[in-house]
């Protein structure tokens, strides 16, 4: 399928997300959501897709946030129907700002790859993956207070529970960005490089992953993320769906059997 604001492919089991709008700094209106909702929903289904991997065209922004200017044109035209409003004031779908922010089964990994300037929404959707490669010149951050908005597709949750709260309020209260570094120092980032060498980072990570059985990596992704606001009691009694699907699999075989044998593995993803 075609997108418009949004392109989309699959080379070697990897998706690759790109935010295209970088006359706007990669910002994202109402038709860019539904593009990215639709292409989330496409990668949850493909079994050819094992990781994600989200970036912005260009290279000043992986994406400045919400097109605030596009919501405000939206709004005077006369002819306008009502749009439904997300928490940071942007029509959107089930997968939430930028597809991901609340996209709660989504149980294949994302990796960020963050080549510039990734602000508000921009910055939530970095925020809701689970790996972020940085450039060395990328600024992060939630300066929603400065528009009298707030970073409401997960931002002001999501970031307390990442970097722990004094950090996080002085981030959030100040609406101040943080360049890649201090991300990095913060534990907010996994890695930082060159904008060169960004991509081939991210891909060096995305293939890592894919040495891993992508049944066991759903199920862990799964576990670790419905877990975390269980008890430990209550997650060690828990038999969460990935579990199961990944018991009696055809790689739940071949994994042991291809250590035995001294060989990698010929993961199916079945």
């Amino acid at each position: 399928m075609a997108y418009e604001f949004v392109t989309y492919e699959v080379r070697d089991h990897i998706g690759y997300i790109t935010l295209n709008r970088p006359e706007v700094m990669n910002a994202l209106h109402a038709a860019a959501h539904v593009e990215l909702n639709a292409i989330y929903d496409e990668a949850a289904e493909d079994a050819d897709v094992w990781v994600i991997i989200v970036t912005g065209a260009g290279e000043r922004a992986f994406s400045a946030g919400n097109d605030l200017k596009a919501t405000a044109e939206a709004s005077r035209r006369p002819d306008a129907a009502p749009m439904r409003l997300g928490p940071s004031g942007s029509g959107r779908s089930g997968g939430g700002f930028g597809g991901n922010t609340t996209r709660w089964d989504f149980v294949k990994p994302i990796i960020a790859a963050v080549n510039g300037w990734a602000m508000g929404g921009g910055f939530e959707i970095v925020l809701a993956a689970d790996i972020v490669i940085a450039a060395d010149h990328a600024q992060l951050g939630l300066p929603e207070p400065r528009v009298g908005l707030l970073a409401g597709a997960g931002g002001v949750h999501r970031l307390p529970r990442q970097l722990g709260m004094k950090r996080a309020m002085g981030m959030i209260l100040t609406a101040k960005p943080i360049d890649a570094a201090t991300a990095l120092d913060w534990g907010l980032v996994n890695e930082v490089t060159s904008l060169a060498d960004l991509m081939p980072t991210a891909e060096r990570w995305a293939k890592e992953i894919m040495e891993c059985s992508p049944l066991a990596i759903r199920a862990s992704k799964e576990a670790a993320m419905l877990g975390m606001h269980m008890s430990m009691e209550e997650v060690m009694s828990t038999r969460f769906e990935g579990l199961e699907r990944m018991t009696g699999s055809e790689d739940m075989v071949e994994g042991p059997r291809a250590f035995a044998e001294k060989r990698p593995p010929q993961w199916k993803g079945r």
